[in-house]
C-alpha cells in the first residue's frame, strides 16, 4: 500500500524522535550507574590541632601572652606580690604544687625575666629534671588543649578549676601520660606528662617550661597576662 507524502513525513519524524529518546535514555543510564568514588583520607602530615568546632584558636607557641605583667618579687611563701587585680587570693587557694616530681622548692631558679631568642622575655620558669621524670598537675584543672608546636614541642594547657581565669602551661614534654585527653579534669599531683627536650629546647637540656597567665575570657585561653610562678612555687608543700 502506497504511503502518502504527509504520512511519510510523520513516520520519519517519529523515527527521529524515538532515536533521540533512546540516546538520552542510554546516556542517563550510563552516568547514574557508575559507582561513586570515595573521598581520600585526610592528610596525616599536619600538626595535630584541636577541633575547630570546640575552639577555633590560632597556633600557640611557648609564650602565649604578648603583654607580660611585671615579675612578682620574691616575698612570703605562696604569695604573689605586685600583680594587677590582686590575684594572690585566687592563686593561694589553688595550693600550687611544684609540677615536677621530686623537685624541692629550694632547687627552683627564677628565670621569669631571662632573655630568650628573637628579643623575647622568658615569662616563665624552667624546672630542670632528668628525661622521663613525671610532670604533675600543679592544681586541679581541665586540660583544654594538647598541642605539638615548633617552639614548645609537646605542650599542655590546663585551665585551673579554682578560678577559670588562670592557665597553667607545660612545655617541652617528652610525651603525655597514657590516655590523657582534652577535656580531662586533672587532679593536683596527677601525672600529666614526662619531662623532655622537645621543641626548641637544646637537645639534652631536659626541663619543664612552666608558665602561668591570667585570661579575661577562658574561651580565649591562649593569651593573657603572665604571672611569675617562682614566688608561688617557693612556698609549695
Amino acid at each position: 500500500m502506497a504511503i502518502g507524502p504527509r504520512a511519510r513525513v510523520l513516520l520519519i519524524a517519529a523515527l527521529l524522535f524515538g532515536a533521540v529518546a533512546a540516546l538520552v535514555w542510554y546516556l542517563s543510564y550510563g552516568y547514574w550507574s557508575q559507582p561513586a568514588t570515595p573521598l581520600g583520607p585526610p592528610s596525616q602530615d599536619a600538626e595535630r590541632l584541636p577541633s575547630p568546632a570546640a575552639s577555633p584558636t590560632p597556633t600557640p607557641e611557648v609564650s602565649p601572652s604578648p603583654s607580660p605583667t611585671p615579675a612578682a618579687p620574691p616575698g612570703a611563701p605562696g604569695q604573689a606580690q605586685g600583680l594587677p587585680g590582686d590575684p594572690a587570693s585566687a592563686l593561694a587557694s589553688m595550693r600550687l604544687l611544684i609540677p615536677v616530681e621530686g623537685v624541692r622548692p629550694e632547687q627552683l631558679q627564677d628565670t621569669f625575666k631571662d632573655a630568650r631568642s628573637e628579643g623575647r622575655v622568658h615569662d616563665s620558669i624552667d624546672i630542670v629534671a632528668p628525661r622521663g621524670t613525671p610532670v604533675l598537675a600543679a592544681t586541679d584543672g581541665r586540660v583544654v588543649k594538647l598541642f605539638n608546636s615548633v617552639k614548645g614541642g609537646v605542650t599542655l594547657y590546663q585551665l585551673a578549676s579554682a578560678d577559670e581565669h588562670y592557665v597553667l602551661y607545660y612545655a617541652h614534654l617528652e610525651r603525655y601520660a597514657d590516655g590523657l585527653r582534652e577535656g580531662h579534669v586533672a587532679r593536683r599531683g596527677e601525672t600529666v606528662g614526662y619531662v623532655g627536650d622537645t621543641g626548641n629546647a637544646t637537645p639534652g637540656n631536659t626541663h619543664l617550661h612552666f608558665q602561668i597567665y591570667r585570661v579575661e575570657d577562658p574561651k580565649r585561653f591562649w593569651t593573657g597576662e603572665n604571672i611569675n610562678p617562682y614566688p608561688l612555687l617557693r612556698g609549695a608543700q
